[in-house]
């Protein structure tokens, strides 16, 4: 064989390839190759001095180069791929789902790494860490970029989906769901010192989160008490810690990173039984459990601001690292467990035809809502 000529083995999994539909050329193989992404053949040894040979084309190979293929396009960063390789691969273990290698892990926590470096979020952390120590006039230049960065682009997190339904039982406009404005005072305070921005600003940043069902009142009063002395002092230096969004993913392991990947799929899961109901999808005692459950942590402002249905590759790896965190792991455990425990999700009381009668149900509501609308006009 030439020197530079592709091998059999490739030109095999190029043929592999092409019967799908997917175009991929052998010095592609190559380059993906040389960077980690695809595993090289299998070989044999033929004895001392005879050299080896590829008996069978390896199905790693076929499969790596296949996912690559549907996620790569022409001038597209090989990164985002990686993280749409690494979300298909973990969807791979369900019925009816395509068997998907794992990517090399080390490529998903780089790309992870590449992602959060260019988030709004990091490079207003870059900002408050950047006006530390700068002296007077730091806080009015900190609030003035980072009121930049945050018009640039603008946030607002989604309606509780019981008002939701609520409001489209009545007739009413849905209403806005939360800003996320007042979370530049928790972005000021990681580089300020949160004595300087105060507990009234914090409360607000606090609440915008909804953590624990919160509100800006409640948190300030409790910030206000600790800035009186009134309550136990609150250690500042956790809120710096969690404000490293580059260390855990750089310091997670492989199996922590995989551990992730299950409870940020997990909890999209849950999500989604949540959001719906805010478009009239039926009630069972397990739907309206599993949403208790969710109220009771005060967390589906919080999962409304990590998850999306349809996530993009960065919106994806953002959510990877979040995921990383106890929090999201416990609160992923208990909705298993919740589920596990009461699997008749799509059950509705009296109907034994499960998940059929409960979809006919709901497409029935669908209609008759939508003809309702139609006779209104």
């Amino acid at each position: 064989m030439a020197r530079g000529a592709p091998s059999p083995a490739d030109l095999q999994v190029v043929r592999e390839l092409a019967v799908r539909g997917l175009v991929v050329t052998a010095s592609q193989l190559e380059s993906w190759r040389r960077v980690g992404l695809v595993p090289r053949h299998r070989r044999r040894g033929l004895g001392r001095g005879r050299g080896s040979v590829v008996d069978v084309v390896d199905p790693a190979v076929v499969e790596s180069a296949a996912v690559l293929a549907r996620h790569l396009r022409q001038g597209r960063d090989r990164r985002l791929a990686v993280l749409e390789w690494f979300a298909e691969a973990g969807m791979a273990g369900r019925p009816g789902a395509a068997s998907v290698p794992e990517p090399p892990v080390a490529t998903v926590r780089e790309a992870v790494v590449w992602v959060l470096r260019g988030t709004m979020s990091y490079r207003l952390l870059e900002v408050a860490r950047g006006a530390a120590g700068a002296g007077e006039g730091a806080a009015d230049a900190l609030y003035e970029v980072a009121g930049r960065l945050m018009g640039a682009h603008p946030y607002r997190g989604s309606a509780n989906p019981a008002v939701v339904r609520a409001a489209l039982e009545a007739d009413e406009d849905v209403p806005d769901g939360p800003e996320f404005t007042g979370v530049v005072h928790l972005v000021a305070a990681l580089g300020l010192g949160a004595q300087e921005v105060g507990a009234d600003a914090l409360a607000e940043a606090f609440a915008a989160y909804g953590l624990f069902g919160l509100t800006a009142g409640d948190w300030a009063q409790m910030l206000g008490a600790v800035e009186r002395g009134e309550s136990p002092p609150v250690d500042w230096g956790l809120l710096q810690e969690r404000a490293d969004v580059l260390g855990p993913v750089q310091q997670a392991s492989d199996e922590q990173l995989l551990r992730a990947r299950t409870v940020l799929l997990g909890l999209r899961m849950f999500y989604g039984l949540y959001a719906m109901h805010g478009v009239f999808m039926p009630d069972t005692p397990a739907l309206a459990a599993l949403r208790a459950r969710i109220d009771e942590w005060g967390m589906f402002p919080v999962l409304d601001h990590v998850i999306s249905l349809g996530p993009s590759p960065r919106h994806f790896a953002e959510g990877l690292a979040v995921c990383l965190e106890p929090l999201f792991d416990g609160l992923y455990e208990t909705r298993m467990e919740q589920v596990t425990a009461d699997p008749a999700l799509f059950r509705l009381p009296g109907n034994e035809t499960g998940a059929a009668g409960f979809m006919e149900r709901w497409i029935g509501t669908l209609r008759g809502r939508a003809q309702a609308g139609r006779g209104a006009m």
